[in-house]
This record gives C-alpha cells, sequence and structure tokens, in this order.
C-alpha cells in the first residue's frame, strides 16, 4: 500500500541515518516468541541500535504453538505475545513471570480496558503488556463475487467450492458456533461443541486448505487459490491488495470475534534489561504505529497512537471508537473448556 511504502521508505533513510550518527552501545540481547510484523525490521533495527540490545525473533501460526515451546525450553526465550485467551495458560502454567508496571514509561495511557483485562491480571500482579488488538474479520476476492457476502454461511456455499480456506485454530469451533446460532461461543457445552464440529466437517469439501500463517494465506489468494476465507484484519489484506489483487474485509452479520495481544516476560529471563528496554519500545510511538503500519493492527496505547498517526489512520483503526471495540467479541480464556474446544478442531480435521 502507498502509505505503507513511504512509511518504510522513510524508516529505511532515518535508520540509515541513525546508524551513521550514533555509535552502538554495550550489546546485549532479546529473544522473542511472537506474530509475524511484531519484529520487523522497519522499527526493530533503530531498537537495536539504541539500546545495544540485540532481536532475535521466531514466530508462531497459533497461540496454541506457545505452550509446547516454552515447556521444550523456555530458557531460549525472553519474551513472548500470546492472545487474551491463552494468556492465563502462561501464567497458570508458570510460565510468565509479573510485570513491573512502574517499568513501562507508557502503561497508563494504554486502553484501561485492556490493563485491567483478567487474563493479564491474577492475585494482584499484572502479567502482561497490551500491545495491539483487532477483529478475526473476513475476506473475499472482489472478482469472484458480483454481491458482496455478508454472512459466515457464505463459507459454506457450494459456489465456493474449493476456494474456502479457514484458520487452522481452535477460532473455527466459533465460527461454526455463530453459524449455528450459538453465540456464548467461549461456554459451549458439549452439544454445541459438537454441532460446531459437525458444521466443520460438512464444510471440508469445500476447503482448499486451512491456512496456518499469515504468509501462506496471502500466498493461496495471490495464486488464485482461495477466494474466501476469515483473516487477521488488516494485515493479509494489504499484502495481497499489494499484489495486485482486490479484497475486501468484512464483518458478518453473525457478528467477528476480537482480539488482543500482549507482551508478556518468560519467568526467569537473563535479559531482563533488554526485555523492559523492548517492552518500553512497543508501548510507545515506534511499537505501536510499527505494528499498525506493518500488520494493520490497532495499537493499544491510544495517546502514542495519536502522536504517529495520520488522523485519518487513527480513525481507520478504530482508535478512538470504544464502540467498534465493545462490539467484538473479545477472545476469553476457555478454562477447563480448552482440551473439549481443541479436541473438536483436531477432529474436524482428521476426518475424512
Amino acid at each position: 500500500m502507498t502509505f505503507n511504502n513511504l512509511y518504510r521508505s522513510t524508516t529505511a533513510m532515518a535508520l540509515a541515518l541513525s546508524c551513521v550518527a550514533t555509535p552502538a552501545l554495550a550489546e546485549g540481547e532479546v529473544n522473542i516468541l511472537t506474530w509475524e510484523g511484531y519484529a520487523d525490521q522497519s522499527f526493530v533495527a533503530q531498537f537495536e541500535q539504541e539500546s545495544g540490545c540485540k532481536v532475535t525473533a521466531t514466530y508462531v501460526g497459533s497461540n496454541d504453538d506457545f505452550a509446547p515451546k516454552l515447556a521444550a525450553g523456555g530458557g531460549v526465550y525472553d519474551l513472548i505475545t500470546p492472545s487474551i485467551d491463552t494468556t492465563k495458560t502462561m501464567i497458570a502454567a508458570g510460565f510468565v513471570e509479573p510485570i513491573d508496571t512502574s517499568k513501562i514509561t507508557e502503561w497508563n495511557n494504554i486502553y484501561e480496558k485492556f490493563r485491567t483485562a483478567e487474563g493479564i491480571n491474577h492475585d494482584g500482579e499484572v502479567y502482561g503488556v497490551p500491545y495491539a488488538w483487532g477483529a478475526i474479520a473476513f475476506m473475499y476476492r472482489v472478482d469472484k463475487f458480483p454481491e458482496a457476502p455478508t454472512s459466515i454461511a457464505d463459507l459454506w456455499d457450494e459456489k465456493v467450492k474449493g476456494k474456502v480456506s479457514l484458520w487452522d485454530d481452535k477460532s473455527a469451533i466459533y465460527v461454526a458456533a455463530r453459524l449455528n446460532g450459538d453465540n456464548d461461543i467461549y461456554n459451549l457445552n458439549d452439544e454445541q461443541i459438537e454441532r460446531a464440529k459437525q458444521k466443520l466437517i460438512e464444510q471440508k469439501p469445500l476447503v482448499r486448505k486451512y491456512w496456518a500463517t499469515a504468509g501462506e494465506l496471502v500466498d493461496l489468494y495471490a495464486a488464485g487459490e482461495v477466494w474466501i476465507s476469515n483473516t487477521w484484519a488488516g494485515y493479509q489484506s494489504s499484502l495481497i491488495m499489494e499484489k495486485g489483487i482486490e479484497v475486501k474485509e468484512f464483518i458478518p452479520k453473525e457478528n467477528a470475534e476480537g482480539w488482543m495481544d500482549s507482551w508478556m516476560v518468560v519467568k526467569d529471563t537473563p535479559n531482563l534489561d533488554c526485555a523492559y528496554k523492548f517492552l518500553n519500545m512497543q508501548s510507545d510511538q515506534a511499537g505501536q504505529c510499527g505494528v499498525a503500519n506493518v500488520n494493520g493492527y490497532s495499537a493499544a496505547n491510544p495517546v502514542a497512537a495519536k502522536k504517529c498517526m495520520t488522523p485519518e489512520q487513527y480513525d481507520a483503526l478504530h482508535q478512538d471508537d470504544p464502540d467498534y471495540l465493545n462490539s467484538l467479541l473479545l477472545w476469553e480464556n476457555l478454562e477447563a473448556r480448552l482440551e473439549a474446544y481443541t479436541n473438536a478442531w483436531n477432529a474436524v480435521k482428521s476426518a475424512n
């Protein structure tokens, strides 16, 4: 997109100048387990130059990736960015440690809704620094639909057989449940989960592929293999449009989920100093507009965002629109029901 290209070009020039003018500081490191775009060089390179902390990122494609990777060797990582439905699992497993919010300069400017969210608060302590948020919207190729889709049911239409994709994630159960009219999607009983599972199995002959990463979905659209899917709102659509393919996002009449990702400190990290420097960068202008420009996501700190976004971008990302934020079905921790949801999704994928 033009804005993104301009941003990246301007940032590259600034980085080049800073590299000439600023000597490298003492060496340090911070190793992060995160989502694509959250450690993009367009804003991380300057952080490395100014802080002396080398950033190494490993990317996940699903929230289900965090626990196994940490269990296999949590000492490899210093910071993680699970979504709000997964943060309590990280806390309960003892994978993360409390955040000293007095060390986060922009803490009080982050949306109160996020700062006080149950998912990052436990026993009077805070375990996450909210970073980015958005909707799990739906997306379609404009040239393939004479009439714009408006419903989740459009992903179950025989007319798009072989051209449908859903995220390879347990949240597919949420999609099918809403289509079934079961709208309390984070508290489904066994019968409702079974109905959602059967609905997804019914859809399976129409599915080209369940996408695992942002890049994979972009490639599927670019190759003409997928015409309609769900999406991380703002991110994949911009990448597809850059390839000259017109796509549009939409919130279906059955509503959409909302998500919020937070930075969490891995327990007993030896790189705590660099970790906090990184957290401060990510919660201020560089990180907040960095994720907005690279991923197209909304920022958790509207005060910082307003300093570095154009008024048009600020409005487009709903930074001052509490009604939009409150309308989304913000992900919740599934507590004891996690296994039931996960097993149902795995059963869908293994079904013939």
